[in-house]
């Protein structure tokens, strides 16, 4: 079983130029394939594409993300294209996936990317969710993005227009081509979950956009607004949580992962970087899924608990269901158990709980200070027992003994 990462692919586009993409793999089985469309003019390497497929990867979902005609790392003009050929490099690279991998069950699009995975849905049998991302309600929406050229693209045959400090060539078939395409009838008509999410001050696609999509389909579907985000999600906050929501609205329509049984096999807990920030990481244990980071001020992410955090989770964790197991043993009615766990590393000869053996060892020791919290209080009579029961916990044990930790580097 391998750990969460990125490689690199490639497939034919629809004039046949190689179309350059990333999969990002989850820790573990896969639930689903996803297709990720980025936005007009941008790339498969978008802060938003990337940290979207990360946290879909890190849900058991694997994505597919490549750059379309002419854009990013892929071949071809980009000249050449339109939104109808951004829609044949849709089916191209589902049609690729669905040989080589697994048949995409979700489609995520970004800005004009929306407008197409939107378009393209309700023609694959296989895609079940499609979420759009800042998505225009018609494709001819992208001209906005040129209008003091389209009279001399209409008389010339093309012109060459700024998009994002970028020159490109924008052609009479591009607009004639966008400006033909419908899809208030293609979004009534694809039987797909859908979620709709946009910033309510989006200054390139207006939130009027997201209404007519959202009015256009049929139930079941979802609208989320993205206050205060941008246009391209610039924001790291705005980015992770716009991934959030996708990967939390897209395990509702994929099959649940079965309960695992008492007498199944642990499997090893995976860990491995993800790619995003300095220090993230995503742990896979069993079935579950989660993140590991460090915090902002040590140059970390804060995406998720750090090493320390999850140690005193664990002795939090252990404690609770220790006195858990042993109350309902004895029939002794106790009420909800909580723990609080704080961690510091303290100088050994301050240490007033450790033996003198372990102050004369001087340096600095780590200190796992533990509060048990008991539902309308602890009996008197028994607090003395709760924390004797307390110290029996299997990872107090190993805190307190040590461990031997044996590596090996493949």
């Amino acid at each position: 079983m391998m750990a969460a990462h990125t490689i690199r692919a490639e497939f034919d586009g629809h004039s046949g130029a190689k179309l350059a993409a990333r999969l990002d793999l989850p820790a573990g089985a896969i639930r689903a394939w996803a297709l990720f469309a980025h936005c007009f003019t941008c790339s498969k390497d978008t802060l938003a594409a990337k940290r979207i497929s990360g946290e879909l990867a890190r849900e058991g979902i694997a994505v597919m993300r490549f750059d379309f005609t002419g854009l990013g790392s892929s071949d071809g003009d980009f000249a050449s294209t339109n939104f109808s050929s951004n829609i044949e490099d849709l089916r191209a690279a589902a049609d690729w996936l669905a040989e080589h991998y697994d048949a995409p069950e979700i489609l995520v699009g970004h800005s004009l990317g929306g407008a197409a995975v939107l378009a393209i849905a309700g023609e694959l049998a296989s895609v079940r969710a499609v979420a759009t991302i800042g998505a225009p309600s018609q494709a001819s929406h992208v001209i906005g993005n040129f209008s003091e050229h389209v009279d001399e693209i209409k008389a010339r045959g093309e012109a060459e227009v700024d998009l994002g400090g970028r020159p490109f060539t924008i052609k009479r078939q591009f607009v004639e081509d966008v400006n033909a395409i419908g899809l208030a009838e293609r979004i009534g008509s694809m039987k797909k979950a859908l979620l709709v999410l946009h910033a309510p001050r989006d200054e390139v696609v207006g939130i009027d956009n997201a209404s007519a999509i959202f009015t256009a389909a049929r139930h079941p579907k979802s609208f989320v607004s993205l206050d205060g985000a941008d246009h391209l999600l610039t924001e790291e906050a705005d980015a992770n949580y716009v991934a959030r929501v996708i990967a939390s609205w897209a395990s509702r329509y994929l099959p649940a992962d079965a309960p695992r049984q008492e007498d199944d096999e642990v499997e090893d807990v995976l860990v491995g970087e993800t790619g995003q920030g300095r220090f993230q990481v995503a742990i896979h244990a069993g079935l579950h899924r989660f993140m590991a980071d460090e915090p902002v001020d040590v140059g970390g992410s804060d995406t998720g608990p750090s090493p320390y955090d999850l140690m005193a989770a664990a002795l939090g964790a252990c404690t609770a269901m220790t006195l858990r197991m042993y109350a309902r043993l004895k029939k002794i009615e106790l009420g909800l158990v909580s723990v609080t766990v704080r961690h510091n590393k303290v100088h050994a000869k301050d240490c007033l709980e450790c033996t003198d053996e372990e102050r004369a060892g001087g340096g600095k020791i780590d200190r796992f200070e533990r509060v048990i919290s008991i539902d309308g209080g602890a009996p008197a009579e028994l607090a003395a027992k709760i924390a004797e029961i307390a110290g029996k916990c299997p990872v107090h044990r190993t805190l307190e003994q040590g461990a031997k930790v044996v590596t090996r580097v493949e």
